[in-house]
């Protein structure tokens, strides 16, 4: 990595430093949110355009397998071999190669597991107690050998989850290096050891379900904006990888069901005729197939042949490769039909325990997903689909591991069946990001996590209009963002460094998002602008600049303060109404005005013991003596008199049409003051309650607040008048003090509520779920 390169990459790591400080006029009230991000996003140069477009000499490498991977469901062993073809497409002479070992995270001495902080709680897990003990299993990568095409070994180096290979002879541009390499590893629990890919024990049928995943070495990612991405794995920032074509064939049992990235091209060999039948009526149906059905899966599940099958798949323009095998699945798909008219096969993998859940709503959920987003982004590219429940959620190109099982009488909770619902969402659509829109996960987990996120909320919303959406509304940010600012860090921060991860990569980047959509830039404009990121970068590698100039190349729209404020600084919104004057013009005519100086001069001559005394009946004395009414006692000072009135004709009938439409309107004027008390920059979005019961909602740019980013007012011209104000009546800005957007002030009660303490015997659960207590009133 060249200097300039570190540097800028610097500026994108370091958690704890808020570019949104990096101005030129600190001690000023102004001059500084609204200020160009400048030197913060690294030059444009001939990879990557200022437009956010890839650059006329973008580059990216490439990296093609075949692989063959034996699965041994007797010992959870997987040994494999793969030959690599590596495509130089860089300027760039290499000497050497990184790849990827993932499985070493899992390791004993894995460095990973030594620098995590950990606590003695009153309640500890087994999986906790684990974690600080260790294990004494022998788990990891084991290399048998690293040889080129020709048969020769070649030198490597392992460093903890990655490995480098020495080349030969360097490398040039344009050219290839086809290399071999022999493998295996003993495959971990997921469910006590952790981690994404595994195998799950079901004791009450003795049967294994394998989610492979990081499975094999897999080459890192060479890039122009930072040379090798070979950051350690260690367990959370997820996977930067190149761009290839597959061949894998995997060896089962074969009363095994399998499925993984890619096609298979040899379902005639591995499933029955009837499966097959079946998977040729799932390519026209409307209503998910069971190519394995529940019947059959139980009845695989009471034996354990000796006999196995091979399965080959195929992938092309895929970043890497994952598969689930399992003698206890269930498998249904049905075609789906996307944006452009591309036909896609949506599909599901299940054991018993998910049947109730994932036969009604999986496949469906798939197939949604991929409309959803092909419509907000690009036209799903891939030919199949597929969601597979494993009591996890996890992503790959076209296959995904997701939670949702019923009970054992096969009821559920509400709760359970909306987070199936949104994990499936989830998943599924990162075949979009990163899979497609490939971005450096590990350095930057909020551009497919975020980005997803939002897209997840998109398709939430169109999937059922009263979804109970965590993600994406403003109103659901604030508590994160109403921490104290020593418990936050910007979006902008390394995955390594991220303590609350949820909030910070997954819904502040989708809460933005969503405001950029609904509230800055407008559904045309945002829209629009985030398909041209998507369809730009498509297969292509990304970066936070790119977005950022996208975005606002494509719209028109100044975005800079947004990209400050949001992604790299911590300050909230919170803007208050402080006050608000009325005014009213003084029109110069004697039959309004006179009324309303009487009317002012009766309240300034208005006090308590005035109202007092007239209610007390004192006897006023110069009521009771009518020589003390000399003639300012008798005169009115505010009648309308003929010379004021032929005055104010003469003026009027000097104006201007468009000065007397001023003075004929009926205007009411409001000054309101507003303060920025949160830090961050956001629009005035003004509900106004009229005294006739009407109201009225109006926008103004946060460009309000560029000459003064703290305390501004401005003037407001009505027709009728003001009962109230409130800001952020759709609560859409993610203001952390609702209280203070009204005038008058509104206070909204919480509840609470008395009870008789009841204690519940240990461990017991308060009741049943609603499905089993309907059942039982029936």
């Amino acid at each position: 990595m060249n200097k300039r390169s570190c540097f800028i990459a610097s500026l994108f790591l370091l958690p704890g430093i808020s570019m949104a400080q990096n101005i030129g006029n600190p001690g000023s009230n102004h001059g500084n949110k609204f200020e160009q991000l400048g030197t913060i996003l690294p030059d444009a140069n001939v990879y990557r355009s200022a437009s956010g477009a890839p650059g006329p000499k973008y580059w990216q490498q490439k990296a093609d397998y075949e692989i063959s991977a034996t699965l041994n469901d007797e010992k959870q062993r997987l040994d494999g071999s793969e030959t690599i073809t590596y495509t130089n497409n860089s300027p760039d002479a290499l000497t050497y190669l990184w790849l990827q070992l993932d499985e070493n995270e899992h390791k004993k001495d894995a460095e990973s597991a030594a620098f995590e902080t950990s606590k003695i709680q009153p309640k500890m897990s087994t999986r906790d107690l684990q974690t600080i003990i260790g294990h004494n299993l022998d788990l990891g990568n084991h290399i048998e050998s690293v040889k080129d095409a020709a048969g020769n070994s070649l030198k490597y180096t392992i460093n903890q989850t990655m490995m480098r290979i020495e080349l030969p002879k360097v490398l040039l541009p344009n050219q290839k290096f086809v290399f071999k390499i022999v493998w295996w590893y003993n495959i971990s629990d997921r469910n006590t050891i952790g981690g994404r890919g595994g195998y799950e024990l079901f004791p009450e049928d003795g049967n294994y379900l394998y989610t492979m995943a990081q499975w094999f070495p897999r080459m890192a990612v060479y890039s122009d904006f930072q040379g090798w991405q070979n950051k350690q794995f260690t367990g959370r920032g997820e996977f930067a990888l190149t761009f290839g074509d597959y061949k894998v064939s995997i060896n089962v049992p074969a009363d095994h069901v399998v499925n993984g990235t890619g096609l298979c091209s040899n379902y005639a060999q591995v499933l029955t005729s009837q499966q097959l039948t079946r998977w040729s009526q799932a390519q026209t149906a409307k209503e998910p197939v069971e190519i394995v059905t529940l019947a059959e899966a139980r009845q695989a599940m009471k034996g354990n042949v000796k006999t196995r099958k091979t399965w080959n798949f195929h992938a092309e323009n895929v970043r890497d490769f994952a598969w689930v095998s399992s003698r206890r699945l269930v498998w249904d798909a049905m075609a789906t039909v996307v944006d452009g008219g591309k036909k896609v096969m949506a599909q599901s993998l299940y054991g018993p325990e998910a049947y109730p859940l994932y036969r009604r709503y999986s496949t469906k959920l798939v197939a949604h997903t991929l409309k959803v987003y092909s419509k907000h982004t690009i036209t799903y590219p891939y030919p199949s689909a597929i969601s597979v429940e494993a009591n996890n959620g996890m992503e790959y190109p076209m296959i995904c591991f997701n939670y949702g099982r019923a009970e054992k009488d096969g009821t559920y909770t509400e709760a359970t069946k909306n987070g199936m619902t949104g994990v499936i969402i989830h998943e599924v659509g990162h075949n979009f990001f990163p899979m497609i829109v490939n971005s450096d996960e590990r350095q930057w987990t909020w551009m497919d996590e975020g980005l997803n996120t939002f897209c997840q909320f998109l398709a939430e919303q169109e999937w059922d209009n009263r979804f109970p959406s965590n993600r994406g509304p403003a109103h659901k940010i604030v508590d994160y963002m109403k921490l104290p600012k020593d418990e936050l860090e910007p979006i902008m921060t390394n995955s390594e460094n991220i303590v609350r991860f949820g909030p910070s990569q997954y819904a502040k980047p989708a809460t933005g998002l969503n405001i950029l959509r609904e509230t800055i830039m407008g559904r045309e404009l945002f829209d629009y602008a985030f398909k041209t990121y998507a369809g730009r970068w498509a297969f292509k590698h990304p970066t936070p600049a790119d977005l950022f100039r996208t975005m606002e190349d494509a719209s028109a729209v100044d975005l800079d303060w947004f990209w400050r404020g949001w992604f790299y600084g911590t300050d909230p919104v919170d803007i208050s109404v402080d006050s608000v004057k009325y005014y009213r013009m003084d029109t110069r005519n004697p039959n309004l005005e006179n009324a309303y100086d009487r009317a002012v001069a009766d309240r300034a001559l208005e006090s308590i013991s005035a109202k007092r005394n007239r209610e007390s009946g004192v006897d006023f004395a110069v009521n009771t003596d009518t020589a003390l009414l000399d003639f300012y006692g008798k005169y009115d000072k505010f009648a309308t008199t003929p010379s004021a009135t032929q005055a104010y004709q003469k003026l009027y009938a000097g104006l201007s049409a468009e000065e007397k439409a001023l003075y004929d309107a009926k205007n009411y004027f409001y000054e309101v003051s507003f303060s920025n008390r949160g830090g961050l920059a956001m629009p005035l979005i003004i509900e106004w309650t009229y005294a006739d019961g009407s109201r009225e909602v109006e926008k103004i740019s946060a460009y309000i607040w560029r000459k003064d980013e703290r305390h501004i007012s401005k003037v407001f011209a009505k027709t009728k008048e003001v009962k109230s104000i409130k800001l952020d009546p759709y609560r859409e800005t993610a203001d952390i003090d609702e209280i203070n957007n009204s005038w008058p002030r509104e206070y909204v009660p919480s509840r609470f509520e008395i009870f008789k303490q009841q204690v519940l015997p240990r461990g017991s659960a308060p009741g049943l779920n609603p499905m089993q207590q309907t059942r039982g009133n029936q």
